[in-house]
């Protein structure tokens, strides 16, 4: 099947630091670097990695689409992106070289003025028992699901950054939610009910190094542990999570077998600097398995 990714492209500045800045602070960075990034870009491409056929949508700067070849190198339709003048998104990226923790501001830019008009298009090709993917970086993400979810198909949210009217607002068309631990929580809180009490098909708790947790109506929970690495960069570790999870689940695995060797390609990830440029492909997942 296809998944359709309506999804952020950003460019990523990413700074190492001896450690996290306090208020007030200048700290020389150890070392930077400039790469492809945005929650949907790092999705698209760790879905290609993992051997999905992915169509990702989005838009950006007219001068900057060569950035898009990372996008195509993984595999990844870019036929629907536009290239706009409206500045590319941006993000700055503090990683604590010794914590590989990170702080992240973000410039959202043309992530945040998609053209309604685009939608239709990007799914005039899409079938029923396809998936349709977005997250809360762009505009168009309710808009965008819910004319998916007419066209039948399945529906993978990832409710990051959390918005908290939206994200309660679409639980009931959402076939599989993945929230941090914190997301999670703040849901709970603006609902008044657990998340698992939505009945919700499949909800991953995703709690870093830690593993994470089932909590889905198709199946019992249960909790997986995270797999032990040395992390070095943690940026894009959520986002290489999902696009595993999602990737193998499309093939017709179980959640948690999905689960599973998505814990393993994160935990590879985060053994690399960056994001994007991070993520494993199947192959050297396979091979880190074993």
């Amino acid at each position: 099947m296809s998944i359709f990714n309506l999804g952020s492209i950003n460019i990523d500045y990413i700074y190492t630091l001896p450690r996290l800045l306090a208020a007030g602070e200048t700290l020389a960075s150890t070392s930077f670097s400039v790469d492809l990034g945005g929650k949907g870009a790092n999705q698209s491409i760790a879905l290609a990695r993992a051997g999905a056929h992915v169509r990702h949508a989005g838009q950006l700067h007219e001068a900057d689409t060569a950035w898009l070849d990372g996008l195509r190198e993984a595999g990844v339709d870019c036929s629907h992106i536009l290239a706009a003048d409206i500045s590319s998104g941006h993000a700055v990226v503090a990683v604590d070289e010794q914590t590989a923790e990170n702080q992240i501001i973000l410039s959202p830019g043309s992530n945040q003025a998609l053209p309604a008009g685009m939608i239709a298009p990007f799914l005039a090709s899409a079938q029923p028992g396809d998936w349709a993917l977005a997250q809360n970086e762009v505009n168009l993400t309710e808009a965008f699901l819910r004319a998916a979810k007419q066209k039948n198909l399945h529906i993978c949210y990832s409710a990051a950054p959390f918005i908290a009217d939206i994200t309660a607002g679409l639980l009931p068309i959402v076939d599989l939610l993945i929230v941090n631990h914190l997301e999670a929580e703040a849901l709970t809180s603006f609902t008044g009910k657990p998340i698992d009490r939505h009945g919700i098909r499949h909800v991953i708790i995703t709690q870093g190094a830690k593993g994470a947790s089932y909590k889905g109506s198709a199946a019992a929970a249960f909790d997986l542990p995270g797999v032990p690495v040395k992390a070095v960069d943690t940026t894009g570790a959520g986002d290489t999570y999902l696009g595993y999870v999602l990737a193998v689940l499309d093939e017709g695995q179980t959640i948690k077998q999905a689960m599973q060797i998505a814990a393993t390609a994160s935990a590879l990830q985060v053994t690399r600097q960056g994001a994007s440029a991070a993520i494993p492909t199947r192959a050297e997942v396979e091979a880190f398995q074993k």
